[in-house]
């Protein structure tokens, strides 16, 4: 790979113009407008930038940061600046993970050009590498030629003693001069004092030497030199727990990972095939089968926890944040399934999206909407629903009906399926495709299937309306309680004049129609006076009406299985405490949302654990925000092929359920989850800035579940050790509920005098987590990879153990 990107920049034409370098307008804001010399480094891999061509540049970006390059028109701030832009000179760089896009504007077209060719050119190529290709960026036609040369102070081709001291410091590890010594001394072959480049290979071999893997390889192996077939398969029942498929798999992964021909015709592993195995996918601890879609997604809606964002506007804090469409964008990109809007009056007729009454900057519902109908099925063909907090008045609204019916097209979902009246909620397997509008609605959609035809009959010589809204006298708890085994269901189900305001049943019918006593009740007004719902909008609500929540009884009686109601973090946590049973069947029946405490202006989140352990299907979280509760979130639906939808168990499917995670009864004895954190491979460094610091890597093992699994463990910290600190400590965790417990590892480096610093976490569904010896490969605080950076692990499942700890 490092010879084809040579290859190519001493012969792309755009590439060798991007490393003379190119001076460009960098746009931050509408007012911050800076010019910046930016050159395209001699490793192809990293564009540097400053002031001035003379000026000491300082690295800007790698090219694997990069996701894609956009064209100016796409770029939501250079089409705010195009009187004084042409938007033909301008391009976005648009990064994995949550890192702000990068707006440029070149001096010519033909600038821009080169500039966007060259750079999706790297980035294409890049993303074409397979695992083993990004492996050897880090071995020593990649990442080691760019240390030696780092090291090579005097530019001679060989490396001093004092010149290795100062690499192993880049490398992020410190040790003993006299041991360093002896390293530097058996690599020095020519005995020169001096290393050349292939020489300090091996140097860098011995710094990395993996001794607790050989350690592993000749306890299984009886010549140390090789594991036969039956070794190998031992291996992989006895530790990997792979079980009956252990030979068949045996066989595969030596075809896969042996190096040597003669070794793959024999059958045999050797010690580098081993550690290809074990660095490899299917040595991860995450499960590989558990990656591409491999749930059942024929269930309803109900059954399935929804990927959610709250606010997905803001990029920003709540209360001064920045809207803009991006918010959008990022969040389908990390395969979010239920997105917020919050509109507003606009200028010129114009709907607007932002969060009222409050400092943050406004964006129009059309470009919300066109963003939408770009993006939705990018990363997932499963529905995406549209949460819609309506704030206009009855013409803007009627102008946002038309935005989404002209705009979403097809794509949005204004009837039931296939003209089906409802009697239960769709499977996202039946609205893959499908944008769900998410709001308030004017009447009710239920008919009893059984009496359709015969309701359809006696419609025809009546002078009613057969759509015309109509009121039962009697509410349903009463008919269900009078004892009528034969209960008289009606086409149009609605509660009595009393209970109309409470349960949102508000009817399809103008103000005028209402009866006075209710157009002046003080309730009716407090209530009303904000939005007036236009029909046109309404209609468009087909599955998921939103209803105000009174009480899970009353919602049982009186609400449908397309009826949703939301909870703020708080009112969702006081119900779990109360009525934890009662909370799990009100989601085994219909939807639900949880959204962030108003008091989080900070764009914080909430852990999103507790209210999965009652079944809550969307809970929505601040997507902008990095942190443990986004770790947890994004380790949940990383599996299912990042569908945006993971089936519940099955004890949170169940309206009959018995189930409480403040009190689980398990169907089994509690399990014991072992986690041995072995060691660390090529640990990053906290502040690349400092030179001669090191850092001092711990790690924390964290479990989340429900509230009587939840439990942490941490290892002492290794002194001076980024590139292999070894712990080899043993922790056990007891675990009621499984099906709902996550495993969180997070590195962190300490300090004496502060808090310690992230470095990388992993965070994985206990359901999805692979036992034996595996690595867990490292992420950063935006959930981006920080490959090679892992730690190795064994974890395994004690099954009968009545003890707390072993």
């Amino acid at each position: 790979m490092t010879s084809q990107i040579q290859d190519l920049l001493a012969t792309d034409q755009d590439l060798v113009l991007m490393q003379e370098g190119t001076m460009m307008r960098k746009v931050r804001t509408k007012s911050w407008k800076k010019l910046r010399y930016f050159r395209l480094q001699d490793d192809g891999m990293t564009v540097w930038h400053g002031r001035q061509p003379e000026s000491i540049p300082k690295p800007t970006f790698s090219i694997s940061d990069v996701e894609r390059i956009r064209k100016g028109q796409d770029s939501e701030l250079l089409r705010y600046l195009v009187e004084e832009f042409p938007l033909e000179q301008g391009f976005t760089i648009v990064f994995h993970g949550r890192r702000p896009n990068l707006d440029l504007v070149a001096n010519s077209v033909e600038e821009a050009q080169i500039w966007m060719r060259g750079l999706q050119l790297l980035v294409d190529l890049v993303a074409s590498m397979d695992h083993q290709e990004q492996l050897d960026q880090y071995q020593p036609a990649g990442m080691l030629n760019e240390w030696f040369q780092e090291a090579d102070v005097n530019q001679d081709g060989r490396m001093s003693f004092r010149e290795a001291q100062r690499l192993l410091l880049l490398m992020n590890v410190e040790m003993d001069e006299e041991y360093a010594f002896s390293l530097f001394q058996a690599a020095d072959v020519t005995q020169s004092d001096t290393l050349g480049s292939e020489e300090f290979v091996q140097f860098y071999k011995a710094l990395t030497k993996r001794t607790e893997i050989e350690e592993l390889f000749e306890n299984f192996s009886s010549d140390k030199q090789k594991l036969t077939l039956l070794e190998f398969v031992d291996f992989l029942r006895e530790e990997q727990k792979e079980n009956d498929h252990a030979p068949d798999l045996a066989l595969e992964l030596i075809d896969r990972y042996e190096p040597s021909e003669n070794g793959r015709l024999l059958h045999v592993l050797s010690k580098e095939g081993f550690l290809s195995y074990l660095c490899s996918a299917d040595g991860n601890i995450f499960n590989p089968d558990c990656l591409p879609l491999y749930q059942d997604m024929t269930q309803p809606l109900s059954h399935y926890y929804i990927n959610s964002s709250h606010n997905t506007y803001l990029v920003g804090d709540q209360l001064c944040g920045q809207s803009s469409v991006e918010g959008y964008i990022r969040a389908l990109k990390r395969g979010c399934r239920c997105v917020e809007v919050d509109t507003w009056d606009g200028p010129d007729g114009e709907p607007i999206v932002y969060h009222g009454h409050t400092l943050t900057s406004r964006i129009l519902f059309k470009d919300v909407l066109a963003t939408l109908a770009q993006y939705a099925f990018q990363s997932s063909d499963y529905p995406l629903i549209l949460s819609l907090d309506n704030h206009c008045t009855w013409e803007q609204q009627k102008t946002m009906a038309h935005h989404l019916t002209e705009i979403l097209g097809e794509h949005l979902l204004s009837t039931t399926l296939e003209g089906q009246l409802i009697d239960i909620l769709p499977s996202p397997e039946q609205l893959r495709g499908k944008i769900l509008l998410k709001g308030k609605k004017l009447r009710t959609i239920e008919v009893d299937k059984e009496e359709e035809e015969e309701e359809l009959e006696k419609d025809k010589g009546s002078d009613l309306d057969p759509m015309s809204p109509e009121l039962d006298t009697q509410p349903e708890s009463q008919e269900q309680a009078s004892g009528n085994k034969k209960k008289k269901k009606k086409k149009v189900v609605k509660c009595p004049m009393p209970c109309l305001l409470n349960c949102g049943h508000v009817l399809a019918q103008a103000s005028n129609s209402i009866p006075e006593s209710i157009l002046l009740s003080k309730q009716f007004l407090l209530q009303s006076s904000s939005t007036i719902l236009c029909p046109d909008l309404s209609a468009l609500v087909v599955y998921l009406r939103t209803v105000p929540f009174c009480s899970f009884i009353h919602s049982k009686e009186n609400y449908h299985i397309y009826d949703i109601s939301s909870f703020s973090e708080s009112k969702a946590k006081n119900l779990i405490k109360e009525a934890g049973n009662e909370f799990v069947q009100h989601n085994a029946r219909q939807l639900c949302r949880v959204y962030p405490s108003g008091l989080r202006t900070d764009s914080s989140n909430f852990n999103p654990q507790e209210h999965w352990n009652v079944g809550c299907q969307m809970v929505a979280m601040n997507m902008q925000t990095a942190g443990s509760a986004m770790d947890i979130c994004d380790g949940l639906f990383r599996q299912n092929g990042g569908s945006g939808y993971v089936l519940k168990p099955e004890f949170l499917r169940d309206t009959q359920s018995s189930f409480n995670p403040e009190r689980p009864i398990s169907l089994y004895k509690a399990q014991i989850l072992v986690v041995q954190v072995i060691s660390g491979q090529r640990l990053p460094k906290v502040d690349k800035t400092q030179e001669t610091t090191v850092v001092d890597p711990l790690v924390k093992v964290e479990l989340s579940g429900v509230p009587e699994d939840i439990m942490e463990h941490e290892t002492s910290y290794v002194e001076n050790n980024g590139i292999n600190p070894y712990w080899g400590e043993t922790f056990y965790f007891r675990i009621q509920v499984p099906e709902l417990a996550m495993l969180r590892f997070v590195v962190k480096d300490y300090s004496r005098k502060s808090r310690n610093k992230f470095i990388g976490q992993y965070t994985l569904p206990w359901t999805c987590m692979k036992q034996g010896y595996r690595h867990v490969s490292l992420l950063s605080k935006d959930g981006t990879s920080l490959h090679p950076a892992s730690i190795f692990v064994y974890t395994c499942m004690q099954e009968d153990l009545d003890m707390d700890e072993p």
